[in-house]
């Protein structure tokens, strides 16, 4: 019976990923698409340091930790608060915060709330021409929280995308989609 448990997870992880990939690449189409529209014309080329430490640190690092951050904690801490102001709890966010543990959030579970002020956080995370983008992209992160019900899948995601977009970037020439 172990065995088994451990090809699911397995399995589950493999389709985590690949979902999160194919997710990253659409999200870099959103990102560009709606950045292009907002995007001013400062151009400040990279170089090829800049680019290979943007590579890494967009690629690798900020995924892990702004996902842990806005969907692993923020969302389902928001997620509490508007679950115990709903059911009527007194000093809802209080207890959200002081008294709940966030490990005990459902996996996919959500409110309506939770997927708004966690986008709006990410989104307020981002410079001001950014923010269709980064609201959209919140959303899409979001989404694959509640379907896919890991955030394995949003890293994955988050680290395509900005490695994608990265390499769009200094293939193009396009210094203002950053």
């Amino acid at each position: 019976m172990a065995k088994i448990c451990v090809v699911d997870r397995a399995q589950q992880s493999g389709l985590s990923i690949v979902t999160g990939i194919f997710a990253g690449i659409i999200g870099t189409f959103i990102w560009i698409a709606l950045l292009s529209l907002f995007a001013g014309s400062d151009e400040t080329p990279w170089t090829e340091k800049g680019f290979i430490l943007c590579l890494a640190a967009a690629g690798l690092v900020v995924p892990v930790f702004e996902e842990l951050l806005m969907r692993g904690y923020v969302f389902r801490l928001v997620l509490q608060w508007d679950i115990g102001r709903k059911t009527g709890v007194k000093n809802a966010f209080e207890k959200a915060y002081h008294e709940k543990s966030i490990q005990n959030v459902e996996p996919g579970a959500w409110t309506f709330k939770a997927v708004a002020l966690s986008t709006v956080i990410f989104t307020l995370g981002h410079a001001v021409n950014a923010w269709p983008a980064s609201v959209a992209y919140g959303l899409l992160m979001a989404f694959l929280w509640i379907i896919r019900k890991d955030l394995l899948t949003c890293i994955v995601a988050h680290g395509t995308t900005n490695i994608c977009l990265a390499i769009y970037i200094w293939l193009t020439k396009q210094w203002f989609l950053w």
